[in-house]
């Protein structure tokens, strides 16, 4: 250790914490403690857990009554407590409390390996008095403190500080294994933190996305429907060249309320929802391909496309209708956009071998062999002049392939380039319990 910790339990000191510890200075129940720590946060799911483990242990081993975790922000300019525990309660600073680093004692800590600790908090109180954290941790009884920095690849991350309701409890034994725990603790920390973040934002942009394409939907839906009506003379005569342009602008409002429903269906299911409500005996024609189709048909007849459909008996099958229309709709208007002007859909359902199977085949430009790898994934599209030339989002095939999993089933596509493209789904018959989604998505 490059320097000498002073058992004088001083107000505030730094320790140079330079030199690695050493297992050699630890008992064998603390090497225990810090083996456990190794082994385990790297499995642990969340931020929560693994500092609800390194919290349980630490009790054992050093002098804690608090732990708490904060992370710098804003490029090195503020500290933001993120999680804290304690064997009392309440806590009176706690998860959100932020404080500028500059001015802080704890500045010193951003730049490298040293350790801050306080041992007399009251006596640190009236040396700086305009530290409200302080004020917060002598509400809370909280009398000691230790801080080391939390490093990954030379980077300060964070902060990890120990607390102790007795005064003068940190010497140097405590301070080197503070500082191992905060070795073992910093990357595991920093990556649980920042998928937290991307979760979170992931929610947030999911919740924007939803609230756009709601607060779109009525009033697009709305001047499509009034320009109908005055394409169809509703209002009046209407003249060729009139008529031409009201079927273009209701061509790209239609356009644009497709957008509007895949963001709004991936929307709902980004966020938690919907929760699969299956119905027993659904009449697959009937309750989900006619709906479907009836969706896509105006844009099937601008491309003066042919639907040929199921013969036979409808099956009677075991699914969430509402859930596997919105499957269908975005299945049935990818063959419409990417289908051949003049050309024909094919639409085939049956029950066979205990399973749904449904699939869906254009005549068209297809998709190459080596592109079939980005089909189904959340804002992926086929890189192919043919297919890049039609407006898309992205997202309706994702939407498709996790309501299928939903149901327990999996979905494929195959294809002929410059030929025709087929995209079918299987759904187990009876639904299995809980029906997971299948792991790798696509077909195999």
């Amino acid at each position: 250790m490059a320097g000498t910790f002073e058992q004088h339990y001083g107000i505030l000191e730094y320790v140079d914490a330079a030199a690695p510890p050493l297992a050699g200075e630890f008992t064998k129940r603390e090497r225990d403690v810090l083996d456990a720590i190794n082994r385990r946060v790297g499995a642990a799911r969340d931020l929560a857990e693994v500092m609800d483990l390194v919290f349980d242990l630490s009790l054992e081993i050093t002098p804690c009554d608090r732990l708490g975790l904060a992370f710098v922000e804003e490029d090195g300019r503020r500290i933001v407590s993120r999680w804290a525990r304690a064997t009392y309660a309440p806590l009176a600073l706690g998860a959100g409390y932020a404080e500028d680093a500059a001015g802080s004692s704890l500045a010193a800590l951003l730049a490298g390996r040293r350790v801050r600790v306080i041992n007399d908090l009251t006596a640190y109180q009236a040396m700086r008095p305009e530290s409200r954290s302080t004020r917060l941790l002598l509400q809370e009884g909280v009398r000691a403190s230790l801080t080391a920095p939390l490093q990954v690849d030379d980077r300060t991350v964070g902060l990890f500080f120990r607390s102790s309701r007795r005064p003068g409890v940190y010497a140097e034994h405590e301070v080197r294994l503070h500082l191992a725990m905060a070795e073992r603790l910093a990357q595991a920390v920093e990556k649980a933190w920042r998928i937290g973040q991307l979760e979170a934002a992931n929610r947030a942009y999911m919740e924007m996305l939803a609230f756009v394409a709601h607060e779109l939907k009525s009033p697009v839906a709305s001047m499509v429907m009034q320009a109908r009506a005055v394409a169809d003379g509703y209002l009046g005569p209407v003249e060729p060249r009139q008529k031409e342009e009201l079927e273009r602008m209701i061509a790209k409002g239609g356009h644009l309320l497709g957008v509007v429903r895949e963001y709004l269906d991936l929307s709902r299911l980004e966020t938690g929802g919907p929760a699969l409500r299956a119905r027993a005996e659904v009449d697959w024609a009937e309750t989900v391909l006619a709906p479907s189709l009836e969706i896509v048909r105006p844009q099937a007849e601008a491309k003066r496309m042919r639907v040929e459909l199921p013969e036979g008996a409808s099956p009677l099958v075991e699914c969430d209708p509402d859930l596997l229309r919105i499957v269908m709709v975005n299945l049935l208007a990818n063959a419409v956009k990417y289908g051949f002007l003049g050309g024909g859909i094919r639409v085939t359902a049956g029950v066979a071998d205990g399973a749904l199977r449904v699939a869906v085949r254009n005549d068209g430009p297809g998709f190459p062999p080596e592109q079939r790898d980005r089909l189904f994934r959340r804002f992926s599209r086929l890189q192919t002049p043919e297919l890049l030339k039609e407006k898309g989002t992205g997202v309706g095939l994702y939407t498709c392939w996790r309501i299928v999993g939903l149901h327990g089933g999996r979905i494929a596509a195959e294809s002929q380039a410059g030929s025709w493209a087929e995209f079918s789904f299987t759904i187990p018959q009876p639904l299995p319990a809980g029906a997971p989604a299948p792991p790798g998505g696509v077909g195999s």
